[in-house]
C-alpha cells in the first residue's frame, strides 16, 4: 500500500480543528500538523482553501477537504477502525442534523452572549443559548449523544464541553451548569474525561488568557 500523506492545517485553540484531531486520533491516523497564523495567511492555506481561507483543512495525498464536520465524515469513511457516524441511515441523518444544529444555533449564540456589550442584546443571546441547550438536554438519552460510546454529535459538541465553560467564566455567565442542564453538564464531564478526548484538547490556560484579554479589551473600548 502506498505511503499516505496526511496534513492538518489548523490553529491550536480552535474547537473546529479539535474536532478533526479527535477523529484522526480515533482512527489512529498519523498526520502532520501545520500551524497557521490567520492574521497572516500562508500560501498553503490559500491554495488548499481558496473559498473560505480558514482552518481546519485536511490534506490527504494532496487532496484538500474543508469544513470540520465534512472532514470528520471524510475521515470516518476514508479509514477503517471505530465508526464515528452511526451505521443506520436514519441515525446517521439525525447525527448530521444535531451536529449542524450545534454549529448553527449554539456556539455563535454563546460567542455573542459573551462578546456583546449591549445588555438587551446579551439577554437575547443568552435566552437563545438556553433554548438550544434545552433541545440538547432533551436529546441526550444515554451517557453520550452516540449512546454508550461517543460519536459524531459528541465530537461536534466539543466546543460546548471545553470552550463554553471558559467563556462563561470570563463573562460571569451561567450558560451551562449542573443546575440548569444536569444531563448536558454530566455529559460534558464524561466526554472530557475520555483519554482520547483529553489528548486532543489544547492547553486551557493560554486559550483562557487570549479570550480574557479580548473580553477585557471589549469592556475597555465601551467605556
Amino acid at each position: 500500500m502506498a505511503q499516505e500523506d496526511v496534513k492538518l492545517l489548523g490553529t491550536l485553540g480552535s474547537p473546529f480543528v479539535c474536532r478533526v484531531q479527535i477523529a484522526l486520533k480515533l482512527k489512529g491516523v498519523e498526520y502532520e500538523f501545520v500551524a497557521q497564523d490567520l492574521q497572516n495567511k500562508s500560501e498553503e492555506l490559500l491554495k488548499y482553501n481558496p473559498v473560505h481561507k480558514k482552518v481546519p483543512v485536511l490534506v490527504h495525498n494532496e487532496k484538500p477537504i474543508n469544513e470540520s464536520l465534512v472532514i470528520v465524515e471524510y475521515i470516518d469513511e476514508a479509514w477503517k477502525g471505530k465508526s464515528i457516524l452511526p451505521t443506520d441511515p436514519y441515525q446517521r441523518a439525525l447525527a448530521r442534523f444535531w451536529a449542524k444544529f450545534i454549529d448553527d444555533k449554539v456556539f455563535l449564540a454563546v460567542w455573542k452572549s459573551v462578546f456583546t456589550i449591549d445588555e438587551n442584546e446579551r439577554e437575547t443571546n443568552i435566552k437563545e443559548v438556553h433554548e438550544a441547550f434545552q433541545f440538547l438536554e432533551d436529546e441526550l438519552k444515554g451517557k453520550f449523544f452516540g449512546g454508550e460510546e461517543f460519536g459524531f454529535v459528541d465530537i461536534a459538541a466539543v466546543n460546548i464541553a471545553f470552550w463554553v465553560p471558559m467563556l462563561q467564566e470570563i463573562a460571569g455567565l451561567q450558560l451551562l451548569t449542573n443546575e440548569n442542564f444536569p444531563k448536558l453538564y454530566k455529559w460534558s464531564q464524561e466526554f472530557l474525561s475520555k483519554p482520547t478526548i483529553k489528548e486532543c484538547l489544547p492547553p486551557r490556560d493560554p486559550i483562557f488568557g487570549i479570550f480574557k484579554g479580548r473580553y477585557e479589551s471589549l469592556l475597555a473600548s465601551a467605556k
